[in-house]
């Protein structure tokens, strides 16, 4: 099992950046794929960015692409989220899952380990 702690949220102004972590215990981290996922009220889960089980490979959600940067330690069992250039419009719970698969994928659903979320706000 893998157990997840996020960190690192904040209220920032638009235009600025935050840099969120992940803390992953658990033995079979390095074999998950890691993703973020957020949610911002009255608004599905939506997936943000991933990154490989190896590190390799990224994927983003074309509205951050450009801004964030999703990397992962697995010697360290982290992984992080730098976002700048922060809008109104990332204004969320950010959520640090875990799937059992070594790729990345986009829906919520495969992702079977989750942490409690870190709340992220952009003032105007």
């Amino acid at each position: 099992q893998v157990q997840l702690v996020e960190s690192g949220g904040g209220l920032v102004q638009a235009g600025g950046s935050l840099r969120l972590s992940c803390a992953a215990t658990g033995r079979t981290f390095s074999d998950s794929a890691i993703a973020w996922f957020r949610q911002a009220p009255g608004k599905e889960r939506e997936f943000v960015a991933g990154v490989s089980s190896s590190g390799l490979s990224t994927y983003y959600t074309e509205s951050v692409k450009g801004r964030f940067t999703i990397s992962r330690d697995n010697a360290k069992n982290t992984v992080s989220l730098e976002m700048n250039s922060l809008k109104p419009d990332d204004t969320a719970v950010y959520y640090c899952a875990a799937s059992d698969r070594h790729f990345i994928v986009v829906v919520h659903t495969p992702y079977k380990y989750w942490g409690q979320g870190t709340q992220v706000t952009v003032s105007s």
